[in-house]
Order: C-alpha cells, then sequence, then structure tokens
C-alpha cells in the first residue's frame, strides 16, 4: 500500500505502525534493523498532520511537535 491508502487506514498510518512491531518482533527488537519502517511511519504521520493540521490525532502517530522533534533527531543521526 501506499501513503494514500495508510493516511485512509482506520486509525491513519495503521499499517505502517503495525510494520514496526512485526519488523522489531522478527529483529529481537533491534531498532536499528527497523529504521526504515520507522522513518516510514514518520513520513505517514506527517503528511497526516499536513492534512488535517497540527490538533488532529491518529493512535499510531506521536503529537505533532514530538513527531517533528523525533524526525529531526533521525536526520541529524544520520549526517553523522
Amino acid at each position: 500500500m501506499g501513503l494514500k491508502e495508510d493516511l485512509e487506514s482506520n486509525p491513519p498510518c495503521h499499517p505502517r505502525a503495525c510494520a514496526i512491531q512485526d519488523c522489531l518482533a522478527k529483529n529481537g527488537y533491534d531498532e536499528a534493523k527497523c529504521s526504515r519502517y520507522i522513518d516510514a511511519l514518520y513520513e505517514c504521520c506527517d503528511a497526516f498532520y499536513r492534512q488535517h493540521g497540527d490538533e488532529a490525532t491518529s493512535a499510531c502517530c506521536p503529537k505533532a511537535s514530538l513527531l517533528r522533534l523525533k524526525m529531526k533527531q533521525r536526520r541529524d543521526e544520520q549526517s553523522k
């Protein structure tokens, strides 16, 4: 599924959150091995907030301010 479908799922971005859980379970909860799934969830959540505003909520997404902080931290880590 693509971003549009994931945004329309109930709750929004749920397939991407499930993909993280599946990956973590398969990899002994080693977050480093699931980085691409985490980035995919954050991409979906960012699009969700852009579409619905920062006050919107989805059980699968961190609050908008926390999401942006986490995205910045991940970018900073990747640029090291």
